[in-house]
């Protein structure tokens, strides 16, 4: 049975009196996504070191991979033949791919991939991280770039993109979008803000056609991506934009990917100058989220899903998460400490295991150690996410966020 857009919807259950903050659901042909969520990143079809049904017991609603990556390996119609991305990875519930943008960036300047960054004083529009190469290039129609994996050329445009995404059959997909640095210049952050949006509307048109061809798939939805850095003014106007674009056949974007370069200490504004313009009825997912505080703030001004690598990633370096900060459980204080990574933490690990056998895994460099503290990680960031979205429930948000932010970061996990 070929899939509508009926088939996506958003509902609103609960509000932060005053705000933008809401908990809701969303609604996709592979199950509900109740929100605020966080959808674990797996960016190669797999969260790294876990296994999928693992995902799913931690209390994961959703899964994001990512469109480059599966476009370079196995390739997009390999998924496609295997039934969508949920099918190839026996995940059954919902999925989200990005777009490819990111990577515009990350191969173009060599930056890690955290967008929630600290505000910069020197611009450049030629900037390239320490010891990087230059991978992509941008130009009106699309990005040009070679290959990590073996420096073959490739070219994404937005069509390209928007076909692999519908190959790849997530039940979420973003617009091809350019992202850019808080090193642009104003100038050049204007100039790929324009870019942008001429990119969304070729999305949308391509969006379009292919749900008609595709019409044995279930629906995929599409969000438009909504960049503008740090400047107020632009990224109001990439949300009015965003929400007034039709595709061909009179279709507009599902939902909205905020994304960008955030300046760290004003993330919470920003989402809420996007939110102040974005339609109420249509879901906001934040790109590249997940430590604490900026979640309670893009919480707060209206954002509904997050995807971040940085739990698995920092996992896999012996960082793990409490409720009183992150510490590196590889340390030598921990040789001989039997309680949990967090006695309060319900996740598999902290139930059977002990710091000193984390240690130990580390130190003798077993592969066990990334399952474990990731499992952990995971957890600890979805949980978080659900006990916001039922403190907005219950009303108890404001108090939620000062006890928990009241805790995060004094350190007193490492040292007890």
């Amino acid at each position: 049975m070929g899939g509508v857009a009926a088939d996506f919807s958003f509902r609103i259950d609960a509000r932060l009196p005053g705000r933008h903050g809401r908990a809701g659901v969303i609604s996709t042909p592979h199950g509900a996504i109740a929100t605020p969520a966080f959808v674990p990143v797996g960016t190669k079809a797999t969260v790294k070191a876990v296994l999928p049904e693992t995902m799913a017991e931690l209390g994961s609603q959703a899964l994001l991979a990512n469109a480059y990556h599966l476009y370079l390996q196995p390739g997009p119609d390999i998924v496609d033949e295997a039934g969508g991305l949920g099918a190839f990875m026996n995940w059954p519930g919902p999925t989200f791919t990005d777009s490819g943008g990111f990577q515009v960036m990350s191969l173009g300047a060599g930056f890690k991939k955290v967008l929630a960054m600290e505000a910069v004083t020197v611009q450049s529009d030629d900037v390239i991280a320490p010891g990087k190469e230059r991978l992509a290039t941008v130009d009106e129609e699309g990005v040009t770039f070679r290959s990590h994996l073996d420096g073959s050329a490739h070219r994404f445009t937005p069509e390209v993109s928007i076909g692999i995404q519908h190959q790849l059959g997530a039940d979420i997909m973003f617009a091809f979008d350019e992202l850019t640095t808080l090193l642009n210049t104003r100038r050049y952050q204007e100039e790929a803000l324009a870019r942008t949006h001429r990119w969304a509307q070729r999305c949308l048109d391509e969006h379009e056609k292919l749900t008609a061809q595709r019409a044995h798939r279930p629906y995929q939805a599409l969000f438009g991506v909504i960049q503008g850095a740090q400047y107020e003014d632009l990224r109001r106007k990439a949300c009015r934009e965003l929400a007034a674009l039709r595709g061909a056949e009179g279709s507009g974007f599902d939902g909205y990917g905020i994304g960008g370069a955030l300046e760290k200490a004003r993330l919470g504004a920003i989402v809420g100058w996007c939110c102040d313009e974005l339609p109420e009825e249509r879901p906001r997912h934040m790109l590249g989220i997940s430590e604490p505080e900026d979640l309670f703030a893009a919480v707060a001004n209206g954002a509904d899903t997050f995807d971040c690598v940085n739990p698995s990633r920092v996992a896999r370096n012996a960082a793990v998460y409490h409720p009183d900060g992150r510490y590196n459980i590889n340390t030598s204080r921990f040789r001989r400490d039997f309680t949990p990574i967090d006695d309060e933490c319900d996740c598999y690990t902290c139930a059977h295991y002990t710091r000193a056998y984390l240690h130990h895994l580390f130190k003798a460099k077993e592969m066990l150690a990334a399952t474990l503290c990731t499992v952990h990680n995971e957890r600890f960031t979805v949980r978080l996410l659900d006990r916001i979205r039922a403190s907005i429930v219950d009303g108890s948000f404001d108090a939620f966020r000062a006890e928990t932010l009241g805790r995060w970061g004094t350190g007193r996990a490492a040292t007890n």
